[in-house]
């Protein structure tokens, strides 16, 4: 099966730390967004924006999240992102964020989100975005680069 990889790196913002001096549990859901978002744009050449100015939506309809770790303000974050199909109307991500100074495994886990169309009805995925994909998924088993930790 066809996988996407990629790697993004951010720091813990302080708006992002709690009363603990870690980050808020919460921002890891955000931090997987932000790697799936980039994902997209970097490997297939369009945001999601672009892909709902097309009909198609990506909703969550499931998140397993393992905290292994804190990270606190201004600590440099690795976010690694793979993706694939799962089953006919899935996109599953599985995503690993690493304190980028320590190598430190701070949380991993995956969300699975549906094809939909603008009505939130489920679709299988459309065509165009099956060969962008197939496309970006061969560009990376072609790279001589290594893929993300997952």
């Amino acid at each position: 099966m066809s996988k996407l990889c990629d790697v993004l790196e951010l720091r813990v913002r302080y708006s992002e730390t709690d009363q603990m001096g870690t980050f808020y549990n919460a921002r890891a859901l955000e931090w997987f967004e932000c790697g799936r978002s980039e994902l997209m744009r970097r490997c297939l050449g369009m945001s999601y924006a672009d892909m709902e100015q097309r009909g198609a939506f990506l909703p969550l309809v499931e998140a397993h999240l393992e905290f292994l770790g804190g990270a606190k303000y201004d600590d440099p974050l690795r976010i690694s992102s793979i993706s694939e199909f799962s089953g006919r109307a899935r996109l599953r991500f599985d995503v690993e964020i690493h304190n980028g100074r320590t190598s430190k495994l701070i949380v991993r886990g995956y969300t699975v989100h549906a094809y939909t169309d603008t009505t939130g009805r489920p679709i299988k995925p459309p065509a165009w975005f099956v060969e962008k994909f197939e496309e970006a998924a061969a560009r990376v088993t072609a790279a001589p680069s290594s893929p993300p930790n997952l």
